[in-house]
């Protein structure tokens, strides 16, 4: 099935040429605009690259070398049905890890294409359209993204319908992950995140102990999350969000930037933190936000129910379609600048304040609406 989706894919490719390129080998849809340029991988959809036209800096790089024909998860990808392995039975019919969202091609819809904005065109904001169905999850996943008008920020709709004939529990955790040359020992993560555990705290209560961020425990001894030496200890580590919009960012003060998410709690009420160190020097960093914060196959979510009295699984009906969104954003930063202590978006406008700092340092970005109903 995946060789035949494969071939689908490249022919699509051939007809359709002028609408995608090759980036590395691969099939990709970039969006380029005045400020900055996304990079859309399409054999497993994801997010590829993100940075400045004049700072070419991309934080979101983590598995992207490989075998250029061949589907996977790389720098941001999209976990679907699920976030985790699965049952042993699963896996003997195929299943992997996360889903299959990230492993077969994607198609391209429409775009990349440019929306005109006032006189200017090269300030026009850049859409593209795409779509994937999962064979064995039933699921069918619609991508709607948009590089603002000359800005470092893009948003993202994505609407899950299920197209099996009965009711299914599924999960869905966009991965984005950051590493090297962004990615040093030096990088500050930053999130609103609250109440939290360690994945790896025993079941059936891994939520013992708690923990709040920017804290999680390994034998018994406090470790600060927000930075990553030579000790990934502990390696995944979820909270919750009890803001109206959850986000979480890192800086890397040396390198002059800053990469940064933001979404809807309602639709993602759980931040996962994974971390990786490789030969001593920190490899991956991951701003995991989704519907779930147990890294389990389904029959134990479901034995579970909650955590902290939130849900750790969703529930689609056969026909339903279910809507989600966020944004993303990069801002250029001074080598001194000591992380961000909060983010705010109101009225069309995002603001990062500074640690320890007045409001003359903060980073803003008029956005205008990232989150339309």
């Amino acid at each position: 099935m995946q060789t035949l989706l494969l071939v689908l894919a490249l022919l699509f490719t051939a007809v359709h040429g002028s609408a995608q390129t090759q980036v590395a080998g691969r099939p990709s849809v970039v969006l380029d605009g005045k400020s900055a340029q996304v990079v859309i991988d399409l054999l497993g959809g994801s997010i590829a690259g993100f940075q400045f036209q004049d700072q070419r800096l991309n934080p979101l790089v983590w598995n992207n070398e490989g075998d250029p024909s061949q589907a996977r998860s790389m720098s941001h990808f999209v976990c679907l049905d699920r976030w985790g392995p699965p049952s042993d039975a699963e896996r003997l019919n195929g299943m992997t890890n996360h889903g299959e969202a990230a492993t077969v091609p994607w198609k391209l819809l429409n775009g990349p294409a440019q929306s005109i904005n006032g006189r200017d065109e090269k300030n026009g904001r850049v859409h593209a359209e795409m779509e994937v169905t999962l064979p064995m999850a039933g699921l069918h996943l619609k991508r709607n993204i948009t590089l603002a008008a000359g800005k470092a920020l893009f948003t993202v709709s994505e609407v899950v319908t299920n197209q099996n004939k009965l009711g299914r529990v599924y999960n869905m955790v966009q991965h984005p992950t950051v590493g090297p040359p962004f990615l040093d020992e030096t990088t500050l993560v930053d999130s609103n995140a609250r109440k939290g555990f360690m994945q790896s705290s025993p079941l059936p209560n891994p939520e013992e102990p708690s923990v709040v961020w920017p804290q999680a425990l390994k034998d018994g001894q406090p470790v600060n999350m927000r930075r990553l030496s030579d000790d990934p200890d502990p390696n995944v580590v979820s909270y919750t969000i009890d803001q109206e919009y959850g986000w979480a960012t890192a800086a890397t003060p040396a390198k002059g930037l800053l990469i940064g998410y933001i979404w809807k709690t309602e639709e993602y009420p759980w931040l996962n933190m994974w971390r990786h160190v490789d030969k001593g020097k920190p490899l991956a960093r991951g701003l995991e936000f989704g519907t779930t914060g147990l890294h389990q196959p389904f029959p134990i979510l479901i034995e579970k129910g909650r955590i902290f009295g939130r849900q750790i699984l969703a529930h689609i009906d056969t026909g339903e379609s279910v809507s989600k969104s966020y944004a993303a954003f990069l801002f250029k930063i001074p080598s001194d600048y000591r992380g961000v202590a909060s983010v705010r978006y109101a009225g069309g406008r995002l603001t990062l304040h500074e640690r320890e700092t007045g409001p003359e340092r903060d980073l803003e970005m008029e956005t205008g609406e990232l989150f339309p109903e």
